[in-house]
């Protein structure tokens, strides 16, 4: 975002009613992805003992669709800048469906994870065709940057609402329903999106690039793959050639890209520093956020000895924190520039991790633990809607598919790594086997390492996209001065 736009951000006009309608519709859709990601998660305890997973193959529930996810969100967004990108969302929106009825009704692993992978092609397909058609009805800075706060809040009352519905729909009916409840409401999106939501896509469609979008979902599955069973397993055979194959194929999407016309994503996109920094600080706000929430989980059930239904309501603190932090956003990003926004909001992320280091296995820390989310919660929503003011205001509308395809697939990246990475932290320190009161030593390393990291991350983000926008904005000078 210019310093044009971010002043002109101070006198946004009005919300028309069509982009009220279109707003209210397209965001109950990201409250129902996020509800449906949190909602299984609370369940999962006891989908294993239902279905007879493994101990180790429980965590293939979140794995399946986090691959899926990450994968293939940037296909399917720039699929939507070329096909439509309602026709994507009510795609993806059947796809959840189907994925719901199949999951709902699962009586084995086998067909339980296949419905998880359906779940992670429909997240893929419906999360950045939402935002497209957010970002492209919502042109001007101040509305659009309203409309992602709301995005943002949507997302973190789904989030909430998910925990504390998985753990009441568990105890008082089945962990099925948190499948059959989605099927209802997937098919009243797309009669409401094919009433009141208008086509969008790109004016100059070209043709889908096929070996783009091959090269950079099988290198992001590898990689991600590669990465979940090194946390798990340590650095074996597979772990170590599943990631050098990653590294091959995302050196080879980067070459196909440098010589294709209609490329998936245009290597001078890739290159801008906005693009590349914001979507690479998404990697650490929703990685360390992820793994914050995971560790709390463990902390609040196997240290503080809490069922699961309270530490669902722990987690509302985190939902409540990023709520506010979606609501006073668009205000805050009016007097301070998104890049230090940025930066600073991630170094408040990773800078409230780190009171938990202090706190015992005395149930009586419960509020502080609480307070201590909420506040870090904040942060971390105004991190998520500067990185999304960056990461859309750096392209134009044609190409906003990409862009929050992009968005989106480092969102999924950054949540699909972030638990196994800091997972491995707390086995080094605990090993596998530390159950209760004993795992506090390997929450507090992880946490710790994962604050540390953001806090970095903030610092070095300020730094240098501060640097590249003066270096901007010193060029711009210098061409209106006819050097």
């Amino acid at each position: 975002m210019t310093t044009q736009q971010a002043s002109e951000t101070t006198s946004s006009p009005r919300m028309t009613s069509r982009q009220a309608t279109v707003l209210v519709v397209l965001l109950a859709s990201q409250f129902l992805m996020a509800a449906d990601f949190s909602i299984l998660n609370v369940a999962l305890p006891r989908v294993g003992v239902d279905l007879g997973f493994s101990a180790g193959g429980l965590q293939w529930i979140v794995t399946s669709f986090a691959l899926c996810a990450a994968g293939c969100t940037l296909v399917f967004g720039r699929v939507g800048d070329y096909l439509g990108r309602r026709r994507i969302f009510i795609v993806g929106m059947l796809i959840l469906a189907v994925a719901s009825v199949i999951g709902g009704l699962a009586g084995t692993p086998a067909l339980l994870l296949v419905a998880r992978t359906l779940q992670g092609l429909a997240t893929a397909a419906v999360t950045p065709a939402a935002l497209a058609l957010l970002t492209t009805t919502f042109t001007e800075p101040g509305l659009r940057a309203k409309a992602l706060g709301l995005n943002g809040v949507m997302m973190s009352s789904g989030f909430s609402v998910g925990a504390v519905l998985g753990g009441v729909l568990t105890d008082a009916l089945s962990w099925r329903w948190a499948f059959f409840i989605n099927i209802p409401v997937a098919i009243l999106a797309v009669i409401v999106v094919l009433l009141v939501v208008p086509e969008s896509k790109a004016d100059n469609a070209g043709r889908i690039d096929l070996p783009g979008a091959v090269l950079i979902t099988l290198g992001l599955f590898c990689g991600i793959y590669g990465v979940t069973q090194a946390a798990e397993n340590g650095a074996d055979l597979v772990s170590v050639a599943a990631m050098v194959l990653s590294a091959v194929l995302l050196a080879g999407f980067w070459a196909v890209e440098s010589r294709t016309r209609d490329a998936l994503v245009p290597v001078r996109i890739l290159r801008m520093p906005d693009v590349a920094f914001s979507n690479m600080s998404a990697l650490f706000i929703f990685g360390g956020e992820t793994a914050l929430i995971f560790f709390t989980g463990l902390y609040v059930q196997n240290v503080l000895g809490f069922t699961p239904l309270m530490a669902g309501l722990v987690l509302l603190g985190i939902g409540i924190g990023q709520i506010l932090g979606g609501i006073v956003g668009p205000h805050i990003i009016k007097k301070i520039p998104p890049r230090t926004l940025l930066g600073l909001s991630l170094m408040g992320q990773g800078a409230f991790m780190l009171p938990i280091l202090v706190m015992p296995a005395t149930p009586s820390w419960i509020l502080a633990v609480v307070a201590t989310q909420f506040v870090n919660a904040v942060f971390s929503m105004l991190a998520m809607l500067a990185f999304m003011v960056i990461a859309t205001s750096a392209v134009d509308s044609d190409q906003q598919g990409m862009a929050t395809g992009m968005a989106t697939q480092s969102q999924q990246v950054g949540i699909a790594i972030g638990i196994p990475l800091m997972s491995a932290v707390f086995t080094a320190v605990i090993g596998a086997e530390a159950a209760g009161a004993a795992q506090l030593p390997g929450i507090h390393t992880a946490i710790l390492v994962d604050g540390l990291l953001l806090t970095a991350a903030g610092l070095a983000l300020l730094f240098v996209l501060r640097r590249t926008a003066k270096a901007k904005e010193d060029a711009q000078t210098l061409r209106a001065g006819g050097v």
